[in-house]
């Protein structure tokens, strides 16, 4: 593992505790990325103004942090955008079945001792380690 980093990745795990607190607080809503942005899409809600900082807050943390000198690598994506747009696609169904995301259930539900946060989360990480398994072992990638 060459790119172990554990104090930065203490200070970033905290600041994700720290802002899940923080909405759950102020809203008194879970800081589920899925969940904040379908309430986006919903044209009848109210509550559109911390939605928006909130994800605004998600795009432009990593903008700022490169202009001042922490820059980051670009990630490695398929080369097909059909693969991309697949993916997402299934990433959204999946966050749909499973009735919220990693960030809703990993880090708000098993912070709140959630049986069912915990089973989602335990099957979200069997499941990303199998892909990743099929994906370099099996299928060469």
């Amino acid at each position: 593992m060459a790119n172990f980093t554990p104090l930065s990745a203490a200070i970033g795990g905290a600041l994700i505790g720290i802002s899940a607190v923080l909405l759950m607080l102020s809203t008194g809503r879970i800081a589920g990325i899925s969940g904040i942005f379908s309430g986006l899409l919903n044209m009848r809600g109210e509550d559109k103004g911390w939605r928006i900082a909130f994800l605004a807050g998600l795009l432009l943390a990593p903008v700022i942090a490169g202009l001042i000198g922490y820059g980051m690598s670009a990630p490695k994506l398929p080369s097909s955008w059909a693969v991309i747009v697949v993916a997402g696609l299934l990433v959204g169904f999946g966050t749909r079945l499973g009735g919220g995301c990693t960030s809703g259930h990993g880090i708000c539900g098993i912070a709140r001792l959630s049986p069912r946060s915990v089973a989602a989360t335990v099957i979200f990480l069997v499941t990303a380690i199998a892909t990743v398994a099929i994906t370099r072992h099996v299928l060469g990638g």
